[in-house]
């Protein structure tokens, strides 16, 4: 049941259930390592470590500006440009309808912009930041960038299935804005959920000390995943030792975990259970017959276009 793409345990358990799909039993595709990576991406933000901001960026912090556009906001330097020259205009002694002249702007504008003193007090209105749909989001999306997601169609799939109404765009104006220039954190970058699933298929002695201690650091991190892992290692232990009269104790424990993917592939099991069981406890597989399967399939790839039967049939024989 483990999964093929995963340095696992063995597959006694799959070839069971290919030989009970090959006699019509409805068989779901779905196995332990799949069931395993889901479990991981669900809780895949126990994958990046919180991180405490340095002392000095939260000092930098605390003095919120008083206008409520950044420095670089094209709307806000355009204001601040227009703002120096229509003052400088007034200072040398222009009149308000000459300035207007000048800058080819309407009298009314020349008066709103001579009677702010700072170009801040001009950032009202429209301009000014008003609150979205979108700003309930904006702290799972400033989680996700961090944790290296940079794709805004991405982001927006992902907030679109915890119920976000509107579209793409707003969430694409925000990427661009915000989070384009916003400074990743320091350090290495958090293992991705199919490198997490595969040291936790992997035989514990088969990993490398870097990965092993990197799994070590997720699981005391995440509780869920540390009990995912127990599952999966019980799961091995039965399947290599042949003992599949463990398996609706298994299964009765997998099934009470709060792991949705897991529970769904342990009650998976129980609609065959005896056939599953079996195959847990017999030697006997039908690895050598897939194994002649696959090396057949891949001389008939390798042949396919480039002469007749014959020699393919040769071929076949000969190797």
């Amino acid at each position: 049941m483990l999964g093929d793409g995963h340095a696992g345990f063995g597959g006694r358990a799959g070839e069971t259930h290919r030989e009970q799909s090959r006699q019509g039993a409805p068989v779901r595709p779905n196995n332990l390592g799949e069931a395993a990576e889901k479990c991981v991406y669900r809780h895949r933000g126990c994958l990046h470590p919180a991180l405490a901001p340095p002392e000095e960026s939260r000092e930098q912090a605390e003095p919120a500006p008083s206008s409520p556009w950044p420095t670089g906001h094209r709307f806000a330097e355009r204001t601040r440009v227009k703002h120096a020259t229509i003052h400088a205009l007034l200072a040398a002694g222009h009149s308000k309808r000459s300035v207007a002249r000048q800058l080819g702007m309407g009298l009314n504008t020349i008066l709103r912009f001579s009677r702010a003193t700072v170009p801040e007090q001009l950032f009202t209105g429209q301009w000014q930041s008003r609150r979205t749909k979108l700003d309930v989001y904006k702290p799972y999306l400033d989680q996700r960038w961090q944790e290296g997601c940079t794709s805004a169609w991405k982001l927006w799939e992902e907030i679109k299935e915890q119920g976000y109404p509107d579209g793409y765009g707003n969430v694409r104006a925000y990427v661009s804005r915000s989070l384009r220039g916003k400074p990743q954190p320091v350090g290495p970058r958090p293992p991705s959920a199919r490198a997490v699933t595969r040291w936790i298929l992997t035989h514990p002695d088969a990993l490398p000390e870097g990965d092993r201690l990197q799994l070590k650091a997720v699981l005391a991190n995440c509780p869920e995943l540390d009990a995912l892992t127990g599952h999966v290692r019980s799961f091995a232990h039965m399947l290599t030792h042949l003992q599949g009269d463990q398996l609706p104790e298994w299964i009765k424990a997998a099934t009470a975990t709060d792991l949705p993917s897991l529970q769904r592939f342990a009650q998976h099991l129980e609609r065959d259970l005896d056939a599953v069981i079996a195959g847990l406890s017999h030697p006997w597989n039908s690895g050598v017959v897939e194994g002649h399967v696959n090396r057949i399939k891949m001389l008939k790839r390798q042949m396919f276009g480039r002469t007749g039967f014959e020699l393919l049939r040769k071929r076949v024989l000969l190797s």
